[in-house]
Protein backbone atom coordinates (compact mmCIF):
# COMPACT_ATOMS: atom_id res chain seq x y z
CA UNK A 1 0.00 0.00 0.00
CA UNK A 2 1.03 3.69 -1.05
CA UNK A 3 2.59 5.50 2.14
CA UNK A 4 4.75 8.62 2.68
CA UNK A 5 7.51 6.40 4.55
CA UNK A 6 8.22 5.34 0.67
CA UNK A 7 9.94 8.82 0.32
CA UNK A 8 12.47 8.26 2.70
CA UNK A 9 15.33 7.65 0.78
CA UNK A 10 14.83 10.86 -0.57
CA UNK A 11 14.37 12.85 2.50
CA UNK A 12 17.31 10.98 4.13
CA UNK A 13 19.59 12.21 0.94
CA UNK A 14 18.88 15.78 1.86
CA UNK A 15 19.91 15.23 5.00
CA UNK A 16 23.41 13.06 4.43
CA UNK A 17 25.65 16.69 5.01
CA UNK A 18 24.21 17.67 8.50
CA UNK A 19 24.37 13.91 9.72
CA UNK A 20 28.55 13.72 8.91
CA UNK A 21 28.73 16.89 10.44
CA UNK A 22 26.95 15.68 13.06
CA UNK A 23 28.95 12.73 13.48
CA UNK A 24 32.28 14.79 13.25
CA UNK A 25 31.26 17.19 16.72
CA UNK A 26 30.28 13.47 18.37
CA UNK A 27 27.02 13.65 18.65
CA UNK A 28 25.19 10.19 19.16
CA UNK A 29 21.62 8.87 17.63
CA UNK A 30 20.75 7.54 20.77
CA UNK A 31 21.17 11.28 21.79
CA UNK A 32 18.67 12.79 18.75
CA UNK A 33 16.34 9.78 19.39
CA UNK A 34 16.15 10.84 23.14
CA UNK A 35 15.81 14.49 22.51
CA UNK A 36 13.65 14.54 20.04
CA UNK A 37 11.00 12.73 22.56
CA UNK A 38 12.16 14.62 25.25
CA UNK A 39 10.79 17.75 22.73
CA UNK A 40 7.92 16.27 21.96
CA UNK A 41 6.56 16.07 25.42
CA UNK A 42 7.07 19.71 26.12
CA UNK A 43 5.00 20.04 22.89
CA UNK A 44 2.24 18.02 24.00
CA UNK A 45 2.77 19.53 26.94
CA UNK A 46 2.49 23.37 25.70
CA UNK A 47 -0.24 22.41 23.50
CA UNK A 48 -2.75 20.76 25.58
CA UNK A 49 -2.10 23.13 28.97
CA UNK A 50 -2.10 26.48 26.80
CA UNK A 51 -4.75 25.53 24.32
CA UNK A 52 -7.64 24.10 27.38
CA UNK A 53 -7.10 27.80 28.75
CA UNK A 54 -6.89 30.05 25.40
CA UNK A 55 -9.19 27.90 22.98
CA UNK A 56 -8.18 27.35 19.33
CA UNK A 57 -5.17 30.08 17.74
CA UNK A 58 -2.77 29.70 15.00
CA UNK A 59 -0.23 29.27 17.06
CA UNK A 60 -1.28 25.57 17.32
CA UNK A 61 0.75 25.30 14.00
CA UNK A 62 3.57 24.45 16.12
CA UNK A 63 2.07 20.96 15.80
CA UNK A 64 2.61 20.31 12.13
CA UNK A 65 5.96 22.72 12.22
CA UNK A 66 7.63 19.76 14.96
CA UNK A 67 6.09 17.02 12.93
CA UNK A 68 8.18 18.22 9.89
CA UNK A 69 10.98 18.76 12.09
CA UNK A 70 10.75 15.62 14.01
CA UNK A 71 10.25 13.11 10.81
CA UNK A 72 14.12 14.40 10.11
CA UNK A 73 15.18 13.56 13.54
CA UNK A 74 14.21 10.16 13.04
CA UNK A 75 15.96 10.41 9.77
CA UNK A 76 19.23 11.69 11.56
CA UNK A 77 19.26 9.06 14.41
CA UNK A 78 18.69 6.43 11.89
CA UNK A 79 21.48 7.44 9.48
CA UNK A 80 23.98 7.67 12.31
CA UNK A 81 23.02 4.44 13.76
CA UNK A 82 23.50 2.84 10.52
CA UNK A 83 26.08 5.19 8.44
CA UNK A 84 28.48 5.66 11.73
CA UNK A 85 28.35 2.47 13.37
CA UNK A 86 26.13 3.66 16.25
CA UNK A 87 23.90 0.93 16.20
CA UNK A 88 22.99 -0.99 19.46
CA UNK A 89 20.93 -2.97 21.64
CA UNK A 90 19.66 -0.20 23.67
CA UNK A 91 19.26 1.91 20.76
CA UNK A 92 16.87 0.20 19.15
CA UNK A 93 14.79 0.31 22.16
CA UNK A 94 15.09 3.42 22.44
CA UNK A 95 14.11 3.78 18.99
CA UNK A 96 11.01 1.80 19.03
CA UNK A 97 10.02 3.11 22.59
CA UNK A 98 10.75 7.17 21.89
CA UNK A 99 8.80 7.11 19.15
CA UNK A 100 5.85 5.46 20.56
CA UNK A 101 5.53 7.98 23.69
CA UNK A 102 5.93 11.12 21.24
CA UNK A 103 3.10 9.99 19.05
CA UNK A 104 0.80 9.29 21.90
CA UNK A 105 1.65 12.37 24.06
CA UNK A 106 1.64 14.33 20.89
CA UNK A 107 -2.11 12.92 19.65
CA UNK A 108 -3.90 12.98 22.80
CA UNK A 109 -2.61 16.55 23.82
CA UNK A 110 -5.30 17.39 20.99
CA UNK A 111 -8.26 15.99 23.47
CA UNK A 112 -8.11 19.81 24.84
CA UNK A 113 -10.11 20.62 22.19
CA UNK A 114 -14.02 19.87 23.07
CA UNK A 115 -15.25 19.22 19.60
CA UNK A 116 -12.94 16.39 18.97
CA UNK A 117 -14.82 13.40 20.33
CA UNK A 118 -12.62 12.03 23.03
CA UNK A 119 -13.21 8.16 21.76
CA UNK A 120 -12.32 8.68 18.72
CA UNK A 121 -9.14 10.22 19.45
CA UNK A 122 -8.54 7.29 21.98
CA UNK A 123 -8.95 5.14 19.73
CA UNK A 124 -6.81 6.54 16.98
CA UNK A 125 -4.01 6.60 19.70
CA UNK A 126 -4.57 2.89 20.36
CA UNK A 127 -4.23 1.75 16.94
CA UNK A 128 -1.66 3.74 16.66
CA UNK A 129 0.41 1.82 19.53
CA UNK A 130 -1.05 -1.42 18.25
CA UNK A 131 0.14 -0.94 14.60
CA UNK A 132 3.46 -0.05 15.94
CA UNK A 133 3.31 -3.42 18.03
CA UNK A 134 1.97 -5.09 15.27
CA UNK A 135 5.31 -4.23 13.13
CA UNK A 136 8.11 -4.64 15.65
CA UNK A 137 6.29 -8.57 16.57
CA UNK A 138 7.20 -9.06 12.63
CA UNK A 139 10.75 -10.29 13.67
CA UNK A 140 9.62 -12.97 16.49
CA UNK A 141 8.58 -15.27 13.58
CA UNK A 142 11.28 -14.48 11.13
CA UNK A 143 10.22 -12.09 9.38
CA UNK A 144 11.45 -8.51 9.03
CA UNK A 145 10.04 -5.00 10.62
CA UNK A 146 6.81 -4.07 9.00
CA UNK A 147 6.15 -0.47 7.79
CA UNK A 148 3.49 -1.58 5.77
CA UNK A 149 1.09 1.63 5.32
CA UNK A 150 -1.71 2.92 4.50
CA UNK A 151 -1.25 4.65 7.40
CA UNK A 152 2.43 4.43 8.93
CA UNK A 153 3.94 6.90 11.45
CA UNK A 154 4.88 9.37 8.36
CA UNK A 155 1.06 9.44 7.23
CA UNK A 156 -0.40 9.96 11.21
CA UNK A 157 2.00 12.52 11.43
CA UNK A 158 0.20 14.27 7.67
CA UNK A 159 -3.42 13.75 8.93
CA UNK A 160 -3.02 14.79 12.99
CA UNK A 161 -1.01 17.72 11.11
CA UNK A 162 -4.01 18.57 8.72
CA UNK A 163 -6.31 17.99 11.56
CA UNK A 164 -4.32 21.31 13.55
CA UNK A 165 -4.18 22.78 10.23
CA UNK A 166 -8.04 22.60 9.97
CA UNK A 167 -8.03 24.10 13.96
CA UNK A 168 -5.87 27.14 12.94
CA UNK A 169 -7.95 27.90 9.98
CA UNK A 170 -11.20 28.16 11.65
CA UNK A 171 -9.37 30.56 14.07
CA UNK A 172 -8.78 33.05 11.21
CA UNK A 173 -12.05 31.92 8.95
CA UNK A 174 -14.57 31.04 11.60
CA UNK A 175 -16.35 28.52 9.38
CA UNK A 176 -18.96 27.25 12.02
CA UNK A 177 -17.60 24.92 14.90
CA UNK A 178 -19.87 22.03 13.91
CA UNK A 179 -18.40 22.09 10.43
CA UNK A 180 -14.75 22.08 12.56
CA UNK A 181 -16.25 19.58 14.63
CA UNK A 182 -16.88 17.09 11.58
CA UNK A 183 -14.35 17.71 9.61
CA UNK A 184 -11.81 17.00 12.65
CA UNK A 185 -13.63 13.78 13.48
CA UNK A 186 -14.32 13.01 10.18
CA UNK A 187 -10.03 13.15 9.77
CA UNK A 188 -9.66 10.85 13.02
CA UNK A 189 -12.33 8.31 11.32
CA UNK A 190 -10.52 8.12 8.34
CA UNK A 191 -7.30 7.20 10.60
CA UNK A 192 -8.85 4.27 12.37
CA UNK A 193 -10.27 2.86 9.27
CA UNK A 194 -6.60 3.43 7.68
CA UNK A 195 -4.75 1.87 10.57
CA UNK A 196 -6.77 -1.57 10.53
CA UNK A 197 -5.96 -1.81 7.13
CA UNK A 198 -2.20 -0.73 8.61
CA UNK A 199 -2.60 -3.22 11.05
CA UNK A 200 -3.92 -5.98 8.46
CA UNK A 201 -0.88 -5.58 5.72
CA UNK A 202 1.61 -5.57 8.84
CA UNK A 203 0.41 -9.52 9.81
CA UNK A 204 -0.14 -10.70 6.60
CA UNK A 205 3.15 -9.34 5.06
CA UNK A 206 4.53 -10.51 8.31
CA UNK A 207 3.53 -13.67 8.04
CA UNK A 208 3.75 -14.37 3.92
CA UNK A 209 7.81 -13.59 3.75
CA UNK A 210 8.68 -13.72 -0.42
CA UNK A 211 10.96 -17.29 -0.73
Amino acid sequence: MPSIYQLKPAFQNLLRPLVKSLYTIGISANQITLLAMFISLAVASFIYIYFSKHGIGLLLLIFPLWMLIRMAFNAIDGMLAREFNQQSKLGAFYNELCDVISDTALYFSLICFAFIQAELLLLACFLSILSEYTGVMAPLIGAERRYDGPMGKSDRALAFSLICIVIAAYSMFDFGLSLLSQICNGILIIIILLLAVTIFNRIKNSIHIPE
